[in-house]
């Protein structure tokens, strides 16, 4: 960890939580925070576009980016795949950026145990009968579909633990403001800035 790289932030919760709409709305105030776009062998919604909500592929063309190891983080999450490119990660925390994932809850489990220096947000919302409503208005899913979303999401928070920050998505400007703090305090760590200045400072 050096002072002049940039950080990878992991934000990750359940389905329905809002990690997109928290993140549109991070970008929105603070654009020296980098998206990461993630590749995805589900169907676009409506509104979504290639390239730039997700890399749409089929699931030969996800298998082949496995198999060629351009994934940092991959996992198959209600019978689709999800993974994040590699290659635009590491060029962005080298140039000294800043880069968020929004990915699920099993990539970012992944992505730690590769990148173990990274910033791991869950973002959590403020109960579970919220967090079915939020997936009801979405409309993209039928009942049995959301049941099983739930089951999944009920899970994933007993994996809060894994993580070093936890943000609630009660109120998105409020998240947001959160995740600013989290990331401005983070490039303040001792460990992250005390390489530079033992340069300059003579040990006698």
């Amino acid at each position: 960890m050096k002072k002049d790289e940039g950080l990878l932030i992991v934000l990750s919760g359940p389905a329905g939580v809002g990690k997109g709409t928290v993140c549109n709305a991070l970008r929105a105030v603070d654009d020296s925070i980098n998206y990461s776009v993630s590749a995805t062998t589900r169907a676009p919604r409506e509104g979504e576009k290639d390239g730039v909500n997700y890399f749409f592929k089929s699931e030969a063309a996800f298998k082949e980016m496995i198999a060629n190891g351009e994934l940092l983080e991959w996992a198959k999450y209600v019978n689709n795949y999800y993974g994040t490119p590699l290659q635009n990660v590491t060029d962005t925390v080298q140039t000294g950026a800043d880069i968020i994932l929004e990915i699920e809850v099993q990539g970012a489990a992944k992505v730690r145990e590769r990148y173990p220096e990274g910033v791991f947000i869950f973002l959590a919302p403020p109960d579970l009968s919220e967090l079915r409503k939020r997936i009801e208005e979405r409309g993209t899913e039928n009942s049995e579909l959301i049941d099983e979303r739930m089951s999944v999401a009920q899970a994933e928070i007993e994996m809060m633990a894994q993580y070093d920050y936890v943000v609630e998505n009660d109120d998105v400007a409020k998240a947001v403001q959160r995740i600013r703090s989290i990331v401005e305090a983070e490039h303040c760590r001792r460990d992250r800035v005390i390489d530079h200045y033992r340069e300059f400072v003579e040990v006698k």
